[in-house]
């Protein structure tokens, strides 16, 4: 069969409903005899809490209910741990999770204390200033270093330290060829606090049926399979009394994975205690505090190369703030670990790192989950190298690439799903050649760049690789199905966040059933219509998803046929799917359509053979034995003004590899959005502390993302390897855009300022911390 569907560059299935309005989100959802929650949160990032006076906030008119942690009883417990500490020897790991109300103390400043059930949300949001609380402050733990000094606070003073784990990995010796290396390079890097600032913050509606004993919560979560089973068991309800729907996701990046954040314990359960639905959500001050953030880390990085250049090992320290609880496990900083080791043949590696509780938001994976990190640290050192021994800065990663022979690659330190990182394919040097060539990178150096510096222009150009581990286990399932009006039917659990599911899903079911895109409705993330999932994370949906909804869809098709075979009277291998119906392939018109062969499979009345199944459905799994590894080549020209540190993008490059395309059109926007947040994440946004754990910079006055304006024109290539460890050879792409954006400015805005003798150690940066940088030397 040759391809019609699988490849193209079809528009989204869902756009029509998303322009016109008629897209359902959360905050969408409105019942009848709705309360509406709000929380009162800390002030303070650590305290005791010595008392809690509500009895003024229950005496507002409208006021329905308000709750404190001792008012939640049994339900009162720490939240599960989601990701369970690696098999690595020797690992220190303290577990501690999030609680669903402080008791006695708070630990980061926008932590939940009081929950308030009103009429409105106005008369919610009023009560809780009537609530008196008294603290007593402590001195908060704000400084990675000062967090694990003898004279620092503790966070969680029942295991006497802030070390929330210490892993050591390694592969080869590193000591014993540093002593013959020609170059030695050793640099201390920093990357600060982002938020993922999703357009839509998260909220939660719950509404209980007491006749029915059947609870239903809309929630603006990437796992909601997940969230239904856990809310069943802390509940005390069985699965099937409980359903879950994610509906339409202004985004989710990651933070909206995280289970279970406080309010998606508690309004449920309200709903259920007062049988009124309860619907609470996230306004933007709650969103940089209440939602997760990611990316501070510290590293004390080495390395060590030979007189040409090739990497002989590196040595990497590096502290992790996971903020004031760690329910998603060690996941950011093993990524950041693995992700040091880059697309380079590096033979002797020394990692650890120590993951730090701070009096900080929690930490869990954003866009990236701790990539950018490591590919940060390594690709600085190449940098920094190449100046050294005066290489170029592509030709010195081209040296180091792992070789295509040399697949599939063990890197041998443990991934985050808890396996020795195991890179399934690649080819490295045509996806740099290309971003060469496409970018004019020659031509710019040798004849562009010197012309435009003679004029007094500051302009710079920068390179970088990176990889992607996607795809990763444990499985994901769908149903494929042909209804009577012969429509097709693809439901799966994985949820929906502006990924182009509802048209790349669909593009797989055309491929195999001969259906055309816009006669396949897909259903994601609603628990009734799809028992089993993990979820939509780590660059999974169309690697595990895709290939279960594919593997589905062949069933599907080997049904049609064998049933079409004894309708039409002719050999199965004769008969093609096209156009919605089954035809002989010599003689188009002897054919039947798919609805009426689906009619046929569910007969009413009469006898059948032994073992006919009903209708032409079928449900399958798909559980890869590791994670696809994407790759690719970012480079970028940008223009500085030295007066101002301002910059201006000029060309923005993308050459990406992902196996097998789907829909280059919906791969070519999720790689403009990753790169659009990579560009935040490298010059704009940063999280800024204070001394006392304090958010200086909690509204969008002052943390800046770009706009438009900042963001340019991104001119994308594709290079296709494809996987061995999936059917259909994908790879994810879901974070390839934002991976490697920091060393990519690091590099060209060194470039760039050729004429100041300074180094970009650090990221975020801005036009302010810029212009220190520079003007420090």
């Amino acid at each position: 069969m040759t391809t019609r569907y699988f490849g193209e560059r079809i528009k989204r299935n869902e756009d029509p409903r998303l322009l016109t309005g008629q897209a359902l989100y959360v905050d969408d959802v409105d019942l009848p005899n709705m309360l509406h929650a709000a929380f009162l949160r800390s002030p303070y990032a650590h305290a005791r809490i010595k008392s809690i006076d509500v009895s003024q906030a229950l005496q507002r008119k409208g006021v329905i209910a308000v709750y404190t942690a001792n008012d939640l009883g049994d339900y009162w417990k720490p939240g599960p741990l989601l990701v369970s500490p690696p098999p690595v020897k020797d690992i220190v790991f303290n577990e501690k999770t999030q609680v669903p109300l402080a008791k006695d103390k708070v630990k980061f400043a926008g932590e939940p204390i009081v929950m308030v059930v009103a009429e409105s949300r106005y008369i919610a949001e009023d009560a809780l200033a009537d609530i008196q609380v008294d603290y007593e402050p402590l001195d908060a733990v704000v400084d990675l270093e000062k967090a694990l000094g003898p004279d620092s606070a503790i966070i969680h003073e029942e295991i006497g330290t802030n070390v929330a784990a210490h892993v050591v990995q390694t592969k080869g010796d590193y000591e014993s060829i540093k002593k013959d290396a020609a170059l030695v390079i050793k640099r201390r890097f920093k990357y600060d606090h982002g938020c993922a600032a999703a357009m839509e913050n998260r909220g939660i509606v719950a509404e209980w049926d007491r006749r029915a004993g059947r609870l239903t919560v809309w929630d603006t979560t990437q796992a909601p399979v997940v969230i239904r089973n856990g809310l069943a068991g802390m509940l005390g309800l069985s699965e099937r009394q409980v359903r879950v729907i994610a509906p339409f996701i202004g985004g989710g990046f990651g933070p909206k994975i995280m289970m279970f954040y406080q309010e998606e314990v508690l309004v449920p359960w309200a709903a259920m205690k007062l049988n009124r639905p309860v619907k609470w959500i996230e306004d933007r001050a709650e969103n940089f505090v209440a939602t997760t953030h990611e990316r501070g880390q510290i590293h004390d990085a080495e390395a060590a190369f030979d007189k040409d250049g090739r990497i002989l090992g590196v040595h990497d320290v590096f502290l992790h703030d996971t903020g004031a609880y760690a329910p998603y496990g060690l996941t950011v900083p093993l990524n950041s670990q693995a992700n040091v080791l880059g697309l380079y043949d590096i033979e002797n590696y020394y990692t650890e790192f120590t993951a730090v509780f701070t009096n900080k938001t929690i930490v869990t994976p954003y866009r990236g989950a701790g990539r950018q990190h490591g590919v940060f640290v390594i690709e600085r050192l190449l940098d920094i190298a190449a100046k050294e021994l005066k290489i170029d800065r592509a030709e010195i990663r081209r040296r180091n690439f792992i070789q295509p022979n040399q697949f599939p690659y063990n890197n041998e330190i443990i991934y985050q799903d808890f396996a020795p990182i195991v890179y399934d394919s690649g080819n490295y040097e045509p996806l740099l050649d290309d971003a060469l060539e496409r970018i004019g990178y020659h031509k710019f150096v040798n004849e562009i760049q010197p012309k435009l510096r003679a004029e007094g222009k500051h302009v710079g150009i920068g390179i970088v690789a990176y990889v992607e581990g996607t795809g990763i286990g444990p499985y994901e399932g769908a149903k494929v199905q042909v209804m009577g009006s012969g429509r097709v039917s693809v439901v799966t659990g994985v949820g929906t966040q502006g990924q182009g599911h509802f048209t790349s899903y669909a593009q797989i079911v055309a491929e195999q059933l001969g259906v055309s895109v816009d006669k396949i409705d897909v259903v994601t993330g609603d628990t009734d219509q799809f028992y089993w999932g993990a979820g939509t994370f780590a660059s999974r949906g169309a690697v595990v998803a895709g290939n279960a909804i594919n593997e589905a869809a062949k069933v599907v098709r080997k049904k049609i046929l064998k049933l079409a075979s004894e309708h039409l009277h002719a050999p199965e291998d004769e008969l093609e799917l096209a156009g919605g119906e089954v035809r002989v392939a010599d003689m188009p018109r002897l054919s039947i359509s798919l609805g009426e062969l689906a009619n046929k499979a569910n007969p009413l009345r009469g006898a059948v053979k032994p073992g006919t199944e009903p209708g032409l459905e079928a449900t399958n799994y798909f559980g890869p034995e590791r994670g696809a590894t994407a790759s690719g080549v970012h480079a970028m020209i940008l223009e500085v003004d030295p007066e101002t540190m301002q910059i201006k993008i000029q060309k923005y490059l993308v050459v990406h590899d992902c196996g097998r395309v789907i829909n280059p059109l919906i791969l070519d926007g999720q790689i403009h959005g990753g790169v659009a947040q990579g560009i935040g994440n490298a010059f704009y946004e940063r999280l800024a502390y204070d001394e006392n754990g304090q958010l200086l910079n909690g509204t969008f006055m002052d943390y800046h993302l770009p706009t438009s304006l900042d963001v340019p024109r991104i001119e994308t290539a594709h290079g296709e390897t494809l996987s061995p460890l999936n059917p259909m050879g994908v790879k994810g792409a879901g974070e390839a855009g934002a991976i490697p954006v920091g060393p990519l400015f690091a590099q060209a805005l060194e470039d760039a300022l050729h004429d100041v003798d300074f180094e970009i150690l650090e990221i975020p940066l801005n036009s302010n911390r810029l212009w220190e940088l520079v003007n420090s030397k």
